[in-house]
């Protein structure tokens, strides 16, 4: 935070209380955090985390199970030309 608030310059406390507000709200609900497995602190915190978690895992089997499909029809395909 010390950092990306030392760029600019304020010219009222209020100014730099608005900007440290907005910091910590985009820190705590926007940013996704590698240490918490890509979700937000707001997640973690509320308890939506494990569920976001499931489903992402879910979307990446299908995910996994469509290439596989595709992959192999595309080998067949490959095969029956040749």
């Amino acid at each position: 935070m010390k950092n990306v608030l030392l760029l600019d310059n304020y010219y009222s406390p209020d100014d730099l209380k608005a900007q440290i507000e907005a910091f910590v709200e985009h820190y705590n609900y926007q940013r996704y955090h590698e240490s918490l497995d890509n979700v937000t602190p707001a997640d973690v915190y509320t308890g939506r985390a494990v569920k976001i978690i499931e489903e992402r895992q879910r979307i990446k089997e299908r995910t996994m199970k469509l290439r596989k499909r595709n992959y192999k029809k595309t080998i067949a395909r490959a095969q029956t030309v040749a």
